[in-house]
C-alpha cells in the first residue's frame, strides 16, 4: 500500500484524486489546494464523491511532507508559474517523496529539458533519493507510446506525424488554454503567448528531438508553425464566449527539418465550434477529438485514438487519461532508482498493473 497526496484539485487534478481513493492499493494521505473555497474541504468533495474520506484540504506542504508519503500527484498547472512550480517539485523531492506529475510539460521528454529545469530537480533528487515522473495524454501518450507502436509497424519511414485535433469548447479552462492561445482575441492583437517566436518549439520541440533521439537521426532544426482563425459568427460555449472577428480555432506545430524536409511533426488543431476552421482536419465523423499518428513509409500506418465517457465531454475525458498516465505507475515510481525518469525507463506491463479490482 502506497501512502500518497493529492497535489491540486483542478480539471486533472480532481480526476487524480479520485482514481487515487479508488483503487485499493493506495492509501490517500493528504490532499493540497491553493484556493480558499476549497483549504478545509474533505477529499471526496473536491473530487464528486459522495463518502468523506477524512483526508482535509489544506495549503501547507510542510504538513503534508510531515505526513512522509511515499508520493506525491503533482497536478497544480506549472507552465505558468514555471519557478514556483519548480520550487514546490524540488522540496518534495529533497524531502525524499518521489513525484509523478502532469504539470510543467517539458519533462514529458526529461533527456530533452533545458538545465534551468533539469538542474534544480536532478539536484533534488540526489538529495532525497527520489524519483520524478511527468507525462499525460498529449504531451505524453500520443508522442512516447502510440508513436512507438505506429513505427514498430514499418521497415522503413519517411515521416511522422502526432496529432491532435480537439474541439475545446467545452473545456472550462480559460484562465490557461484559452488566454494562453489567444482565443477572443483580433489580428490587431498580434500572436497570444504561446504562439511568440519559439515558444511551440520549446513546449512541444523536446517532443520531436527525443523521437529523433529514438530514430537515431540528426535534425538540422526543430522550427514553429502557426496558424490562426478568426470567425466572422459569434461563438459562445463553456470556456468562452468569442465575438465575430476574434479567434476561434488555432493550428500550431513543432517541425523536425533533415536535409531540407520536414520528418518529424508534432500538431495540434484546437477549434471552439465544429463551425471553425472548415478547411482543416477533423476527427472521425461522430467524434470530436482524436489523438492520432500517421507514418509515411513500408506501409503506411494510422493510429487513432478516441476517448469517450458516458457522462464526461471528451475533454474531460481526456484529463482522466491523463491523470492515469501517473497515478497508474506510483507503484513502479516508488521502486525506480533516484533521479528524472522518461517513459522509456518504465516496463510497459507496469503501466497497467493493479487497474482491475
Amino acid at each position: 500500500m502506497r501512502r500518497v497526496v493529492q497535489f491540486s484539485t483542478g480539471n486533472v487534478g480532481q480526476h487524480s484524486l479520485k482514481a487515487i481513493i479508488g483503487r485499493p492499493d493506495l492509501e490517500l494521505v493528504g490532499v493540497h489546494a491553493a484556493s480558499p473555497n476549497k483549504i478545509g474541504c474533505d477529499a471526496a468533495e473536491l473530487c464528486g464523491l459522495s463518502e468523506p474520506t477524512g483526508v482535509i484540504a489544506t495549503d501547507d506542504i510542510d504538513a503534508l511532507i510531515a505526513l512522509k508519503p511515499d508520493c506525491v500527484v503533482y497536478t497544480a498547472l506549472g507552465e505558468t508559474r514555471p519557478m514556483e512550480a519548480l520550487e514546490q517539485m524540488s522540496k518534495l523531492l529533497a524531502a525524499g517523496i518521489n513525484v509523478v506529475g502532469t504539470s510543467m510539460v517539458w519533462l514529458v521528454t526529461p533527456h530533452q529539458t533545458d538545465d534551468w529545469l533539469r538542474g534544480p530537480l536532478e539536484e533534488a533528487c540526489k538529495a532525497g533519493g527520489s524519483s520524478l515522473y511527468v507525462n499525460g495524454i498529449d504531451p505524453g501518450y500520443s508522442g512516447d507510446t502510440a508513436v512507438l507502436a505506429a513505427l514498430s509497424l514499418v521497415t522503413r519511414a519517411e515521416s511522422v506525424a502526432v496529432q491532435e485535433v480537439f474541439d475545446y469548447g467545452n473545456y472550462d479552462d480559460y484562465e490557461y488554454t484559452g488566454a494562453a492561445m489567444g482565443f477572443g482575441t483580433t489580428p490587431d492583437d498580434g500572436p497570444a503567448l504561446a504562439f511568440q517566436p519559439g515558444v511551440v518549439a520549446a513546449m512541444f520541440g523536446g517532443l520531436v528531438r527525443n523521437l529523433a533521439r529514438h530514430l537515431g537521426i540528426e535534425l538540422a532544426e526543430v522550427r514553429d508553425r502557426y496558424e490562426p482563425w478568426y470567425t466572422d459568427k459569434r461563438i459562445e460555449c463553456k470556456m468562452m464566449t468569442v465575438e465575430p472577428g476574434q479567434l476561434a480555432a488555432v493550428r500550431f506545430a513543432a517541425e523536425g527539418v533533415r536535409d531540407g524536409e520536414v520528418v518529424i511533426t508534432v500538431e495540434h488543431t484546437t477549434r471552439l465550434t465544429p463551425a471553425a476552421a472548415p478547411d482543416w482536419e477533423y476527427p472521425t465523423e461522430g467524434h470530436s477529438g482524436v489523438h492520432k499518428v500517421i507514418v509515411e513509409g513500408e506501409p503506411r500506418v494510422e493510429v487513432s485514438t478516441h476517448l469517450s465517457h458516458p457522462t464526461l465531454d471528451v475533454t474531460e475525458a481526456g484529463c482522466v487519461s491523463t491523470a492515469a498516465r501517473v497515478v497508474n505507475v506510483i507503484d513502479w515510481v516508488c521502486r525506480a532508482p533516484a533521479g528524472l525518469i522518461a517513459l522509456e525507463d518504465i516496463p510497459p506491463a507496469e503501466m497497467v498493473r493493479g487497474l482491475m479490482w
